[in-house]
């Protein structure tokens, strides 16, 4: 599993490592950098997923498009090329992107100017992307189980981002490959029930008295969240399409997506996401509090720290303090342990340049759901404004 990310030189960070848990929650002000470490990962999968042989980094595909390489580059510390990096307890991989010597600013890829890569039992560096081939922004030379892991890890990546397909007439139907993710508006998540309804699930995300298949589970999680909605889903005839049908109540007949709250259909991908990830996967979500009520919020911080515990990684970018309370409070549970979860509260560089303070802190929670550390900024709005209305500071 991936436990550590590295940044250098890449959009908004001079040098960032990253600690990640079982799950990593991200949080800060707008601008500060959440984005960037999801983009990173994000950018990784999409280019082994969608140019596995080309040994570059694709930045402009079906998951991300952040435009050129003029577009991520550090330009206040006037690099020409960036470097990302993962590590794992058997394994170190970091990439350095790009060409010093002659950048080209304007492209959609980036090839692998160098690469150091360590297995745990050897440190090799490898040369530009132009002399050696690549599989997965590996060498093919790399073929023990640390490699093919990691390559695997980054091909089935789900990347859920916050901007989730809402309710639609229908739903593409693609192949049993395409829908292996959930994909980042949540547009496969009806396909992947349809092709994969009937996979198990692992024992610790099945809700009791219920069939441990994706189907039946992704049902009683949506139950869970919205006691008492059903969905349906068929397939249009003579199409590569489904449609997606909701029933809120035993005397209602199935309807459009459009007729229920938008909160369903967001959430329906990570469900999906979530029963099916299995040991070693890794699941980034953005902003999973879209759409719902505060006590929703909550039940998805402790349903994704369930989702940790078994042995998936999730980090999550959220603005939402109730998320984050799910989680303490599934760590008081017993659901995740806490040295399982890493909190990252990003501030803007200039601000912490200009204050002299670290640009990330990492507050800690203890086995009882208490938070070491508050910074100024981390979730305390509730705070200032009750603070305020009484009288006692702005």
């Amino acid at each position: 599993m991936i436990r550590e990310l590295s940044l250098e030189h890449f959009k908004c960070f001079d040098a960032l490592t990253l600690p990640l848990g079982a799950l990593t929650l991200l949080s800060g002000i707008n601008a500060s950098g959440k984005s960037t470490v999801v983009q990173s990962l994000a950018l990784l999968h999409q280019s082994v997923s969608e140019a596995e042989w080309s040994g570059s980094l694709l930045l402009d595909g079906t998951s991300v498009q952040l435009g050129t390489v003029a577009d991520v580059i550090d330009k206040v510390n006037g690099r020409r090329s960036f470097g990302i990096g993962v590590a794992g307890a058997n394994f170190s991989a970091r990439w350095r992107f790009g060409n010093p010597e002659e950048p080209s600013r304007d492209a959609v890829s980036v090839p692998v100017h160098a690469l150091a890569w360590s297995d745990g039992r050897t440190l090799t560096q490898h040369g530009s992307a132009t002399a050696t081939a690549y599989q997965g922004l590996l060498p093919t030379t790399l073929d023990g189980d640390a490699a093919r892991a990691l390559r695997e890890v980054l091909r089935r990546l789900d990347h859920v981002g916050a901007e989730r397909l809402g309710p639609r007439e229908t739903y593409k139907l693609g192949s049993e490959a395409w829908h292996q993710t959930v994909g980042v508006h949540g547009e496969r998540a009806p396909g992947a029930i349809w092709w994969f309804g009937d996979e198990r699930v692992a024992p610790a995300m099945c809700r009791e008295n219920t069939p441990p298949t994706v189907r039946a589970q992704t049902q009683a999680w949506l139950d869970h969240f919205f006691p008492g909605v059903v969905f349906q889903i068929d397939r249009v005839p003579n199409a590569s399409a489904l449609t997606l049908g909701f029933r809120t109540s035993n005397e209602t007949n199935f309807h459009r997506p459009q007729h229920v709250g938008y909160g369903i259909t967001h959430l329906l991908p990570l469900i999906v996401a979530g029963v099916r990830a299995s040991l070693g996967r890794m699941l980034v979500v953005e902003n999973p509090e879209v759409h719902l009520h505060p006590a929703g919020q909550a039940a998805i911080g402790a349903f994704l720290a369930r989702v940790a515990a078994c042995g998936v990684t999730v980090v999550v970018e959220t603005h939402s303090d109730h998320v984050l309370n799910g989680v303490r409070r599934a760590v008081r549970d017993r659901v995740i342990a806490p040295d399982e979860v890493a909190i990252h509260f990003f501030r803007e560089r200039a601000l912490a340049r200009q204050k002299r303070v670290a640009q990330v802190v990492s507050p800690r929670v203890d086995a009882e759901g208490n938070i070491d550390h508050w910074p100024g900024g981390f979730f305390d709005q509730f705070d200032r404004d009750l603070n305020y209305l009484a009288g006692l500071g702005e």
